[in-house]
């Protein structure tokens, strides 16, 4: 019998530092480093997997949530800029997240909830970072009339 709240995955070491890896889903990544650090550069470094894989988490959680506020977006992307520190194991201090809507009519205030949802109940992949990272949200809705940003605290 499955265990549900388990989830298993696989890294198998390809040559060198260059690495492949799978879960449940089945699809293969490549993992590697940069030739100056030994690897062949042939493939995402797990650090920049992980930021990846916050972006996609809480973007596919506000875009839900904005969508079932009946709210209408023409483009969002997230951008992520992560700090590290300088001694090792060198992990991420502080991540921004910054949000960019663009949008004439969507309401900032629910822009701001549904950021404030996806950093507090849905994203889970912020939420395993967030003991140890400090993890910034930003939104920027680009409208015609000019950019409107904000921090969602």
């Amino acid at each position: 019998m499955a265990d549900n709240n388990v989830v298993h995955a696989e890294v198998v070491q390809t040559e060198g530092l260059t690495f492949v890896g799978r879960g449940p889903s089945n699809h293969w990544v490549v993992l590697d480093s940069a030739e100056a650090g030994g690897g062949h550069g042939a493939g995402a470094s797990p650090m920049e997997l992980l930021l990846l894989a916050l972006g996609g988490c809480t973007g596919m959680d506000v875009v839900s949530i904005l969508t079932k506020m009946k709210e209408s977006f023409t483009g969002f992307r997230v951008e992520l800029t992560g700090e590290k520190a300088l001694e090792h194991p060198k992990k991420y201090t502080r991540v921004y997240i910054d949000y960019y809507l663009t949008s004439e009519s969507v309401a900032t205030e629910n822009v701001v909830k549904a950021i404030s949802l996806s950093a507090t109940k849905y994203c889970s992949v912020g939420a395993s970072l967030a003991a140890g990272v400090a993890l910034v949200h930003r939104y920027h809705i680009m409208r015609s009339a000019g950019e409107e940003t904000g921090e969602v605290v």
